[in-house]
């Protein structure tokens, strides 16, 4: 959720006011469209999850109840996979040296830096941003549903995070065995800001970006 909300909780919020404007979520539907295929796989169950959810009763303290229990128990879900993954990770310890050059911050004056770590602390860092955006998710969740009283992103958020939580790169390698080759090579690209826009450059970890990082003399270990 780097950049702002997801667009889960964009169009859940934007369904729970009523004075939202139509141009303005025909034009987060126009960005999404240009993201990848998973993106456009979330739109459309977010779109399907708003009809849904139209027709489901939250004033009915029984049936609000059973969606939070739906929340609860989805985010428990995703925490026991993380914790799994987390497992694995320091199971395998792979030590195995991983250099790449990171962008400088989006308007920032810096230099490319280099960074040298290991794949072992790779992941537990690509873990622990996983968890902070799954917390930062639940926050926005709960001031949404609890300060604001809408209901109607309960449901759609107990779906969208567990379905990105079995696509995730680290699931890929350590839920389902596959090879870290192609799109699974580290380092990963990050991911892109609200509605796709802006964010820093591309991560390079090809030889000539290397050298040039280390001949500028930027870089350093990233610690665990």
């Amino acid at each position: 959720m780097a950049g702002g909300l997801s667009p889960q909780m964009y169009v859940a919020a934007s369904q729970s006011k009523p004075q939202a404007k139509a141009y303005d979520s025909a034009l987060y539907v126009t960005k999404l469209a240009k993201r990848p295929l998973s993106y456009s796989t979330n739109l459309v169950i977010i779109l399907g999850m708003m009809q849904v959810s139209k027709k489901i009763p939250f004033d009915d303290p029984q049936v609000l109840m059973a969606v939070r229990a739906l929340y609860v128990v989805s985010n428990l879900i995703i925490l026991g996979i993380y914790l799994y993954i987390q497992s694995k990770i320091n199971a395998k310890k792979d030590l195995t040296t991983l250099k790449y050059v990171e962008p400088p911050p989006m308007g920032s004056a810096e230099e490319p830096k280099l960074v040298t770590t290991t794949i072992h602390s790779y992941d537990l860092q690509q873990l622990r941003s996983m968890y902070k955006s799954q917390l930062m998710g639940v926050g926005m969740m709960a001031v949404m549903h609890l300060y604001f009283k809408y209901s109607n992103p309960l449901l759609i958020q107990s779906i969208i995070p567990l379905k990105g939580a079995f696509e995730g790169n680290l699931a890929k390698i350590y839920l389902f065995g596959n090879p870290a080759i192609g799109d699974l090579k580290r380092p990963w690209k990050a991911a892109g800001g609200l509605m796709g826009m802006g964010g820093a450059g591309e991560i390079k970890s090809d030889k000539k970006s290397i050298e040039q990082a280390e001949k500028s003399g930027s870089g350093g270990v990233k610690e665990e």
